[in-house]
């Protein structure tokens, strides 16, 4: 079965049934109050397990002149029906140990009642309790179908609660939410179609039916019911309810209703006449209220009420994605014709999110000149003036095929190539995942196997959809190909927090790599930390510009390189000393420095080195620090020196590596370090040390290749497995 069909049943019953469920959490939020409230009434004073049912109906026979009834109800409490020495007939909480009076049951208000028969039956009598049950019938559906499309998303039942990939708010919070809340929903809805088919007596009768049994005959009827064994034995935890004898003949009786059966106990001997127990329907009966409405049960009856909300939640973030998925996967087409194009798209995606970057390289492919053809993986076929074919592809799940992907491996076996075609592959994933990018893996290694197919590129993966890797590829297969590729940023208009002034301490010359240092102190009350970010609007340009914070002595240090054309970075670089500028200060919380880390491994290259900066200062405990350094020649770290210098001085910093990539004498790439110290890195890792990475998309690529090969070949452990335990934090451009 695919996944699609779960997807689509998901979607379906929750279109159908969507009235009705927002109807039904309303209503459950506010009855989840009702079990709150009752079991907050203070009607217990003794422990019931404590005090034997002999104990409790001596005391009361003394204090009041008959009592018809004793009930120990969902919460504990003593419920009683007594008639007092006045001839007062009274219903009364008491204390099972003298009897005393401690309050009268109220009557459910008004709120509650109103509410209970909208929720029950929606003031339809038996059509409405008909809605009701299928309602909550396709409830359970849909919790199921949802649970099953979330362990197929974190790639297994056993990955359930592992960290969640990061997306927009709706759909990441969708999978969170759905992990704490679908088994409470099944629950609630399970209980739901089971107390409806009740009703309309759709089940075996819950009824005991009892076969007396005549005592044995005996002179002595002397015992009162206080002195019964089978009471004195008989604890008060274990009753549900006794009803006393109508009259004082023998042949009247005890009536005693236990947690798994009944007695009917002579009232004089003692004698059990007849014992059964709950048939299995009662049980079901029994436990199906109590979880359904949270009676007794203060914790419980908290859960439902988050798990009413949250269906609420799940409504609204499921018609978004939907809404989002919809839009996403509407690709606008250059040309109709497929045969009419050069460059073609395909695309595999299975929430819509490829389908923007397939969107944006269209866009960019016409703007060069280029005629583009876009369409999923599963529509492949032949293409009469294909020259280029680019597949977008993400993975799904256990590194299956997204849906819309499923049939690719086959096609491309039953579909001969009019022409010789290049592709490259662009294989979308998350490290959080073990089979990171492997249906993108596979797509390129069966392309690869076919002789009708060149490659341009080797594979390209990215992360968590950065549209900075894509661009990155972007440059690389424009280059192969002679193509000016102008990929143009898609990202969601954000929230910018409320813009500050910040005067410049400190502005250094830019140095031979256009690099310079910029110290800002804030001009108002401003909270911030080492990696989070500063976003700077220039004054013509609506966009900002994001550059990563190091905190040193409460102010900011940014380091900037300065481009040719770049309108902020030269702009920022011309500040005078006592200048005032606004900008947002972003939370990073995801690239703060990690407190708990036994050690902390840094990698950087160029500008990236900044938080690292910050983060250093934080070091006041002088755990191992180690940094790795990236940069084109020697004189390309002075302006660093001093902070670095400063930090191994105190020990706040234990090592730093260098790493010079435009050196005559030992040219050298930060990865080549990496994988010279590849058996202490691994080791550090095993012993739960946090690698931290900084700077370009480039070179994060590399390094992430050279971690994964050290995590599989000398671990023997996926690289997700330490990000899922926040010991990989990342923060490339």
């Amino acid at each position: 079965m695919t996944i699609s069909i779960w997807r689509y049943s998901h979607l379906i019953l929750a279109l159908a049934s969507g009235l009705f469920l927002i109807l039904a959490s309303v209503t459950g939020i506010i009855l989840a109050f009702e079990p709150i409230q009752s079991a907050s009434e203070s009607h217990q004073t003794v422990d019931l397990s404590k005090v034997s049912v002999a104990e409790t109906i001596g005391i009361f026979q003394e204090r009041y002149d008959e009592v018809l009834s004793l009930k120990v109800d969902e919460n504990d409490f003593l419920l009683a029906e007594v008639v007092t020495h006045q001839g007062e007939s009274k219903r009364i909480f008491a204390n099972p140990q003298t009897g005393e009076e401690l309050g009268i049951p109220k009557p459910q208000s008004k709120l509650f009642q109103f509410t209970t028969n909208l929720h029950r039956s929606l003031f339809l009598k038996g059509v409405g309790r008909f809605f009701v049950g299928l309602v909550s019938f396709l409830l359970c559906l849909i919790a199921i179908t949802g649970l099953i499309l979330i362990t197929k998303r974190q790639g297994g039942l056993f990955k359930l609660f592992s960290k969640v990939q990061r997306d927009y708010f709706e759909m990441r919070y969708h999978v969170i939410f759905g992990r704490w809340f679908l088994v409470p929903i099944i629950i609630l809805a399970a209980t739901g179609v089971y107390l409806s088919a009740e009703k309309f007596s759709l089940l075996p009768s819950t009824i005991v039916i009892h076969d007396t049994v005549e005592p044995e005959a005996r002179s002595n009827f002397e015992l009162s019911p206080s002195e019964l064994p089978v009471f004195k034995a008989m604890q008060l935890d274990e009753v549900r309810s006794i009803t006393f004898p109508f009259s004082e003949f023998p042949e009247d009786y005890f009536e005693v209703a236990l947690k798994d059966r009944e007695l009917y106990i002579h009232q004089y001997s003692g004698d059990i006449l007849s014992d059964r127990s709950y048939p299995f329907t009662a049980l079901a009966s029994r436990w199906s209220m109590i979880l359904h409405t949270g009676q007794g049960s203060i914790i419980w009856s908290i859960v439902l009420l988050f798990a009413s909300g949250s269906i609420l939640f799940f409504m609204y973030s499921g018609f978004i994605m939907w809404r989002k998925r919809v839009k996403s996967t509407k690709v606008q087409k250059a040309l109709e014709d497929k045969d009419e194009c050069s460059h073609i798209i395909l695309v595999g995606s299975e929430t819509g999110n490829t389908f923007k970057f397939a969107q944006v390289l269209e866009k960019a492919l016409i703007e060069g000149g280029k005629s583009v053809f876009v369409s999923e993986l599963n529509a492949y076929t032949t293409y009469a003036k294909a020259q280029h074919i680019i597949v977008l592809t993400a993975t799904y799940g256990e590194g299956e095929a997204p849906t819309n992907a499923r049939n690719f491996k086959d096609l491309v076996h039953q579909v001969t190539p009019k022409n010789q075609l290049s592709f490259s592959v662009v294989a979308f994933g998350s490290l959080l995942y073990p089979d990171y990018c492997r249906f993108g893996v596979e797509v390129d290694e069966l392309l690869a196997a076919q002789e009708r197919f060149d490659a341009l590129l080797p594979l390209y993966k990215i992360n968590n959809q950065s549209i900075g890797a894509f661009i990155d590829w972007s440059k690389s297969w424009g280059n192969e190909t002679g193509v000016d590729l102008k990929i143009k940023p898609f990202e969601k208009e954000k929230k910018y927090p409320q813009r500050k002034p910040f005067e410049v301490v400190h502005c250094t010359e830019p140095n031979e790599d256009k690099t310079y240092l910029l110290r800002l102190k804030p001009q108002k009350k401003t909270k911030f930390q080492s990696g989070d970010l500063l976003a700077y609007t220039p004054e013509k340009e609506g966009l900002p510009r994001q550059y990563s914070i190091a905190k040193v002595q409460e102010e900011i240090l940014l380091s900037i390189k300065r481009h040719e054309f770049g309108v902020v970075s030269k702009a920022l670089a011309e500040l005078e000393q006592g200048s005032i500028i606004r900008a947002a200060v972003i939370k990073n919380k995801e690239f703060h420095y990690p407190k708990y880390a036994p050690e902390i491994i840094c990698i950087s290259n160029g500008t990236g080195i900044a938080p690292f900066l910050g983060m250093i200062s934080e070091n006041v405990n002088n755990k191992p620090l180690h940094l790795y350094w990236g940069g084109r020649r020697k004189s390309s770290f002075a302006i660093y020196k001093e902070y670095v210098d400063e930090a191994l001085n105190s020990g706040k910093l234990t090592r730093v590596n260098y790493a010079y990539s435009q050196d005559a004498e030992a040219k050298t790439y930060v990865q080549e370090l990496l994988r010279k110290d590849k058996s202490e890195i691994a080791k550090k890792l095993n012993a739960g040390a946090v690698v931290m990475i900084c700077g370009s998309i480039a070179m994060q690529r590399e390094v992430l290749d050279v971690l994964e090969q050290i995590s599989n070949v000398l671990l023997n452990k996926p690289l997700s497995e330490f990000e899922h335990q926040e010991q990989l934090k990342m923060d490339c451009y």
